[in-house]
Formats: structure tokens, sequence, C-alpha cells
């Protein structure tokens, strides 16, 4: 097994190669939640909550498009070169997900 396969089922996902960048960006999004968390309870201005809220909300949508991209590059190419039913399968879990992701 190599460091960019899954322990439990040895599947290599899109996402793997950057796995510590990702982490690194979680983390830091995760400090801009736990800030607006302090914002309220140090009862800041609403307006400046609100931007906060949005500057979180764009990192979460940009870290949503990188890793969406990932998958259709890395997934979906490879369920793609298979064919069949798994090919299928994955091209409608990211038409989904972009849905989701539009929606959101």
């Amino acid at each position: 097994m190599t460091s960019h396969e899954d322990q439990a089922t040895g599947t290599v996902h899109g996402y793997t190669a950057e796995k510590s960048s990702h982490l690194k960006r979680l983390r830091r999004i995760e400090g801009q939640i736990r800030g607006l968390q302090r914002m309220v309870e140090e009862d800041k201005y609403c307006i400046d909550v609100l931007t906060q809220v949005s500057a979180a909300t764009k990192a979460l949508q940009s870290f949503s498009l990188e890793l969406l991209d990932e998958h259709l590059s890395h997934c979906v190419v490879e369920a793609a070169q298979k064919g069949g039913a798994e090919a299928e399968e994955k091209v409608r879990e990211a038409s989904d997900a972009i849905a989701r992701l539009v929606r959101s």
C-alpha cells in the first residue's frame, strides 16, 4: 500500500496527493470559524461578523471546487477509462456534487 491509499480499502482518492495541503487549508478555515464564535461571544458588530462569515464561506467554496477538480481529473477519469456501470456512477456522483455546490 502506498502513502496515497485509503488504509481501510487500499483505494487512492483524487485528493490524496494534496492531503497535507488540504488539511492545512481546513485548519485555517477552522480558525476562521473559531474567530466567528469569538466575535459573537464578544458581541462584535453584526456587519463585521457577516464579513467574516462571507470570508469563511468563500474559503470553503474554494476548497470544494479544488476537491471537485481533483475528483474529476482522477476518480472520474479513471472510471471513464474502465467504462461500464462504474463510469456511469462516477459521472452521476460528480453531477450530483456539482448540483449541491451550485445550490449552496
